[in-house]
């Protein structure tokens, strides 16, 4: 089987050649579940617009880059959805993969139908499966939206309230394919961590970086490691700006700024907490890197299947004040942690792995292989990590 990845945005190279600057959550699943299905003998071509650093026919991981030339002008939009139908006709790829809302979506969907090549849409915000609030930009176009999703054969969704939010009309070919992430086989001891909370994200309005500050002004005691740059997407113009500079204002907030993927997670990976504010979100992949590094999350308002609390993994706090105090309680007990450790990286070894993730979404499309026809590599046995982790400082 032969899939390509393709969205208007190059954020899926970032993350496979390691560059410092990549950004995005639905970037780095779409990255992961491309050499996941690499691994697993599938043919994968990521396309990426001329802006990118990539070079036209480089392999990372088994999955090769194709770029697109770059386009200016008022004509720029056409070009572009020329220059994908050539290289759907180019590739001949059994199925499109695209992540995220856009007004795009609906034309990419009539090009990829007049090539012959089927569609698979991943939500990732929560409000992907409702197309009249899904658009961030040009919004009046999101008839355009809506018409690719019911001409598109597969919609895939990260949990059960975005299927159950879905037009009931695009729910039988929608299918839950969870989001994915590596898990170390090493995780440190929390009596051994320093005892700092970690806010990880853009600062986006969404976000609500400003809850964090009331948090931490309420909790002076606590310290806190905050990873986020500057942006206007989804965002007021200067929020971002007015947030960094309160950050750095505060003296029990260490604001690191915009930082390296590998950074950001190092900072997760050795937190007594993560601390999560967000108005809204998809299944955030902060939620897994700290699962999987065996740290806790405080979560205001974010718990998509009621995760968090049914498996005992942090705690939902849905006020300042209670999250003020579920984080000093978490602060303050090593053990406690210590136990959610433990049972965060067992949850995502069993519903988040890799090679389980990239078994399902075969399934959703309607592909069923035996286990013994896949390819090494990528975690494609079941060897369970969990059962010889060294837990180091």
């Amino acid at each position: 089987m032969k899939i390509l990845f393709f969205n208007f945005t190059n954020g899926v190279h970032a993350y496979a050649s390691r560059d410092p600057r990549a950004v995005g959550g639905a970037e780095r699943q779409q990255w992961y579940l491309a050499r996941s299905l690499a691994s697993a003998g599938w043919e994968v071509v990521v396309g990426v617009l001329g802006d990118s650093n990539a070079v036209d026919g480089e392999i990372i991981d088994n999955v090769r880059f194709a770029k697109l030339p770059t386009y200016r002008g008022l004509l720029a939009p056409v070009k572009r959805f020329v220059a994908l139908y050539r290289l759907l006709r180019c590739e001949a790829p059994d199925w499109l993969y695209w992540r995220c809302a856009s007004y795009l979506f609906g034309p990419a969907v009539a090009i990829a139908k007049i090539a012959n090549v089927k569609i698979v849409f991943a939500a990732a915000f929560d409000t992907d499966v409702q197309p009249r609030r899904a658009l961030t930009e040009r919004r009046a176009l999101w008839p355009l939206y809506s018409w690719g999703l019911s001409r598109c054969e597969r919609i895939l969704v990260q949990h059960n309230g975005q299927l159950h939010a879905l037009p009931a009309k695009l729910q039988s070919k929608a299918a839950i394919v969870r989001s994915t992430i590596d898990l170390p086989q090493r995780v440190n001891r929390h009596l051994e961590r320093e005892p700092y909370v970690a806010w990880v994200g853009m600062l986006r309005q969404p976000k609500r970086p400003d809850l964090l500050l009331k948090i931490a002004t309420r909790a002076q005691h606590l310290r806190f490691k905050v990873c986020g740059g500057i942006t206007d997407h989804r965002t007021p113009e200067g929020f971002g700006t007015l947030v960094a500079e309160r950050l750095a204002k505060l003296p029990n907030i260490e604001y690191l700024g915009q930082v390296a993927p590998s950074a950001a997670t190092e900072v997760i990976a050795n937190a007594a907490a993560l601390l999560c504010t967000s108005d809204g979100e998809g299944f955030p992949n902060t939620f897994l890197e700290a699962w999987a590094n065996g740290t806790s999350v405080v979560s205001l308002m974010v718990d998509p299947d009621q995760i968090l609390t049914r498996f005992q993994l942090g705690c939902l706090s849905l006020n300042i004040e209670k999250a003020a105090d579920d984080l000093s309680r978490l602060v303050g007990s090593a053990q406690q942690r210590e136990e959610i450790s433990d049972r965060a990286r067992e949850y995502v070894y069993k519903h988040h792995r890799i090679g389980l993730v990239s078994m399902v979404f075969e399934s959703a499309l309607g592909i069923n292989r035996e286990k013994n026809e896949y390819a090494g590599g990528i975690e494609t046995t079941d060897t369970n990590p969990l059962q010889h982790t060294v837990k180091i400082k």
